[in-house]
């Protein structure tokens, strides 16, 4: 009785521990992109070229991920977005986005 119970719960078992890491990875990314956006905004408010921009994002992004930089009414905005496969060589993606705004800095106070 049991090996039954146990045959039962065991696969039951592995999808939990599946749907956990499935988790963690696509939190992991969202918070990395999250960071890039952030990164990429600062800049950007500093009055970084677009490519700059690009690049300090790209550094705190996940691999692959893509940035947009948008400047209007007194602002920037900077948007990353990741594909994530959190399970690996399956099929499965997940997009995660990240977006920061932040108002460019006056130039006549910049060190």
């Amino acid at each position: 009785m049991v090996t039954a119970e146990t045959a039962v719960v065991l696969p039951v078992l592995l999808l939990v521990l599946v749907g956990a890491v499935a988790a963690v990875t696509v939190v992991g990314a969202q918070l990395r992109c999250v960071d890039a956006a952030r990164e990429g905004a600062r800049a950007a408010a500093r009055g970084e070229d677009v490519a700059t921009v690009a690049g300090w994002a790209g550094r705190a992004a996940p691999d692959g991920a893509r940035t947009t930089v948008a400047t209007g009414a007194g602002e920037v905005r900077v948007r990353v977005t990741a594909e994530v496969t959190p399970l690996g060589p399956l099929p499965w993606r997940v997009t995660v986005t990240a977006e920061a705004v932040a108002l460019p800095e006056p130039l006549g106070e910049r060190p």
